[in-house]
């Protein structure tokens, strides 16, 4: 069977994935880009922006872990757009004609609406579906191969309650952001379920990786 991956997921040393005050200028609220400023400057940020260069250490290796082997993604409404995007039935997401998945994409949301194929293979599909209903979905869709759980916090957290994770990868940004949406409410003793790896970078970011223990 499949795997369920998350890659990437930045939060702060007190455990917001996302700063308060979402929208469409602003899709992580305060926190702005801070979160994700680690990223930027490796191989994997430049070759995803069509640029050339960019470092290949440690923190180029771990987020160009993001693609490989993926055959489809599940993400929460929050992360598709900013609130209240359901009321506009043009929109077509955040990322422009072309995303970056080249997958289908199953959006999770309790207000459905028609599939929307984009350039470069992304398919998104909307679902209003239990996290074990919507894996077994994009389970189906990836043909096999693994299925990245691409957020926001909330979303993560709902498919870690329900054990459906195999597979995290969590970058702890050495900054407080102090109020957004946290990623650890409601988990603890979560460690007793995974096997977890910390890695710390010359970026000052520490690389956490959670791999679940054998069930």
């Amino acid at each position: 069977m499949s795997n369920l991956r998350v890659h990437n997921l930045a939060i702060s040393i007190d455990g917001f994935a996302t700063g308060e005050g979402q929208a469409p200028d602003a899709p992580f609220g305060h926190a702005g880009e801070r979160l994700h400023e680690w990223m930027f400057d490796t191989k994997f940020w430049y070759d995803m922006t069509g640029g050339r260069g960019g470092s290949a250490g440690a923190d180029h290796v771990f987020a160009a872990m993001h693609g490989s082997g993926i055959g489809a993604e599940i993400m929460g409404a929050g992360k598709f757009g900013p609130p209240n995007w359901q009321d506009d039935p043009d929109y077509k997401g955040a990322w422009g004609p072309n995303p970056p998945f080249h997958t289908p994409v199953f959006v999770l949301t309790h207000r459905p609406r028609p599939s929307i194929e984009m350039e470069g293979g992304t398919t998104f599909h909307f679902l209003n579906a239990s996290p074990a209903e919507a894996l077994k979905t994009a389970r189906e869709a990836a043909g096999g191969q693994d299925v990245r759980l691409g957020g926001g916090p909330t979303v993560v957290r709902d498919f870690l309650t329900e054990g459906l994770v195999d597979h995290m990868h969590v970058v702890q940004v050495p900054m407080l952001l102090g109020r957004g949406v946290r990623l650890w409410d409601g988990l603890e003793s979560l460690e007793e379920a995974y096997d977890i790896e910390a890695v710390s970078t010359p970026s000052g970011v520490t690389h956490l990786t959670f791999t679940a223990k054998r069930r």
